[in-house]
């Protein structure tokens, strides 16, 4: 599907995420993002100029948002380029990398920069005019939890659409859904493993304020619960005779990311390591049926591998963005794959659901899982609201 769009090695970051409420809760997303962005080009010692056009996606409103992404550009010193802003909930990150890659492939853009970002936290209550309603009342949304809670056409919240799905389908039972759940924190502890190795090959401090005056640097993903086989247990369902608890679903979180995609010679010049090359193959998307979001991600990831013109055994990684353990358990059915071997390092379901950058921060921790493997093909798949789906093949060549 493309053969022109490269991602540099290294050229990439993620902040630690921040559970809902946390250290991050009073910061403008765009603001933090853009200032993250451009402390990690000075760590990096790149000009921000080297970009020409930048992908912004972020799914929660924020004061000015309407400038959201040439105000981003501007702020994180490249003031010269425009932007687009990009919003599709949980499939945020593979839209904004599929669309530089494609601009890259066309030759319409050499080097862009996608900057993810989201604040769940003290999100915005948006109230509307109604002159006809009983007294002149207004009409009023909570952008996170009512919608969480509630799809206008599926007519469902969230975890309802994986329990859907369950039921659908037959089988999982809420020990699995514990069983992967508790195997995700391993797999999260073994990034954590000698001092955070693995976490420190993209993780990049975000510095937040305290006071007025006063900031601090938030290094470490805040807010993930040690996870056990007995706590699990103890949990129950949330929906009565559903399969998943508090512990088996993820939580909402504060964060951001970016990722260079650029042409096979910038990232050349950019790469910390010529001998490596991190090629975007391709793109996959799909929608499920009404009130089976769960069920997205199967024909997303298909459609990405035979664009790729590869089979699922081709792959080397495979990341997904599992808001409910059963998504695993479903896509793992589906595709004939073991779903203990997934998600190497982590996975949202265990360090939380920013939705702007919760995707990006997979898929780089995917990259770096390939370049441990010395290279071959990554897949990663995701639900997003409205039952749909988004996936991404990246290859490494090492």
């Amino acid at each position: 599907m493309y053969s022109k769009a490269f991602i540099p090695y290294r050229a990439y970051f993620s902040s630690p995420f921040s559970r809902w409420q946390g250290s991050l809760q009073n910061e403008n997303a765009v603001e933090l993002a853009a200032a993250t962005a451009k402390r990690w080009l000075e760590a990096k010692d790149l000009d921000a100029n080297i970009f020409d056009y930048l992908f912004l996606g972020k799914t929660i409103g924020q004061p000015h948002t309407f400038y959201a992404a040439p105000w981003a550009a501007a702020l994180m010193g490249a003031a010269h380029i425009p932007g687009c802003h990009i919003t599709q909930a949980c499939s945020t990150s593979t839209t904004c990398i599929n669309q530089a890659a494609a601009g890259i492939e066309t030759g319409l853009y050499a080097n862009t920069f996608c900057l993810m970002t989201d604040r769940t936290s003290n999100g915005p209550h948006t109230v509307w005019p109604n002159p006809a309603g009983p007294g002149g009342e207004v009409l009023s949304e909570n952008w996170l939890m009512d919608n969480f809670n509630y799809d206008p056409w599926g007519g469902a919240p969230m975890i309802q659409t994986a329990e859907n799905v369950v039921k659908t389908v037959g089988g999982i039972t809420k020990e699995e859904c514990d069983m992967v759940t508790l195997r995700r924190y391993g797999q999260y502890e073994d990034a954590l493993a000698n001092n955070r190795e693995f976490m420190k090959r993209y993780i990049f401090p975000v510095e937040y304020k305290i006071g007025k005056k006063k900031t601090a640097l938030l290094e470490e993903d805040e807010g993930v619960f040690p996870t056990t086989k007995e706590g699990l247990a103890r949990l129950k369902s949330v929906v009565p005779g559903g399969v998943h608890t508090f512990g088996s679903q993820t939580h909402p979180a504060d964060g951001n990311c970016g990722i260079v995609v650029c042409t096979r010679e910038k990232a050349r010049e950019l790469s910390a390591d010529n001998s490596l090359e991190i090629q975007v193959v391709s793109y996959g998307f799909a929608r499920a049926p009404k009130a089976h979001m769960a069920m997205a991600v199967v024909p997303a990831a298909r459609m990405a591998l035979e664009k790729a013109g590869i089979g699922i055994k081709d792959v080397q990684s495979i990341k997904t963005h599992n808001p409910f353990a059963a998504n695993d358990l479903y896509l793992a059915g589906e595709m004939n794959i073991d779903v203990m071997k997934m998600n190497n390092y982590g996975c949202s379901l265990i360090y939380g659901h920013p939705q702007g950058p919760t995707a990006g921060r997979e898929i780089i921790e995917m990259i770096e899982e390939l370049v441990i493997l010395g290279g071959g093909y990554g897949l990663f798949t995701g639900c997003a609201a409205g039952d749909t789906g988004a996936a991404l093949v990246v290859k490494v060549f090492n």
